[in-house]
């Protein structure tokens, strides 16, 4: 029940995302709905809405909203996170990515490799950052941060 059931990207008005954006986009939300831990804590002493939830995200005002509904589409909270905390990492990621995606056009394998390392390693520091925002607001694991963190970050290229 402390799961992630299904997934919303709100992109309008968003220029069109690359085809590496869109590809990274579709395996994030085909793993996070496979696999995720997602919990909403209990708050001033109110119960907790049951699972599993439904996200949306968006991007209005230069932050990132987050709905979150039960399965059934009743809305039981809404986040708004600044971008700020994101800027850097987002930025060293969409570079990182740009080489890897480059690479795998044109460089051999052990070269790929070290690209590929320096951005799981990105990659972790951004679901980390998403972690450390998310606190006392939900709960989430490493691997549910990486892919929301793919998520965010394909959203805040296209704003």
């Amino acid at each position: 029940m402390n799961r992630i059931c299904h997934i919303d990207i709100d992109d309008s008005g968003l220029p069109a995302p690359t085809p590496e954006m869109e590809q990274e986009r579709k395996v994030a939300v085909f793993d996070l709905l496979e696999e995720n831990c997602f919990t909403l804590p209990q708050r001033e002493g109110r119960s907790v809405p049951e699972g599993p939830y439904r996200l949306a995200l968006a991007i209005r005002d230069r932050r990132l909203v987050v709905e979150i509904s039960q399965e059934t589409g009743t809305l039981v909270g809404e986040m708004h996170l600044s971008l700020g905390p994101f800027r850097q990492v987002v930025k060293d990621y969409d570079q990182i990515c740009a080489s890897y995606f480059d690479a795998v056009k044109r460089l051999p394998p052990s070269q790929i490799e070290a690209i590929d390392m320096a951005r799981r390693g990105i990659h972790n520091e951004g679901a980390r950052v998403l972690q450390e925002r998310l606190e006392g607001k939900a709960e989430i694991d490493l691997d549910t941060a990486r892919r929301l963190f793919t998520l965010i970050s394909v959203l805040n290229r296209g704003a």
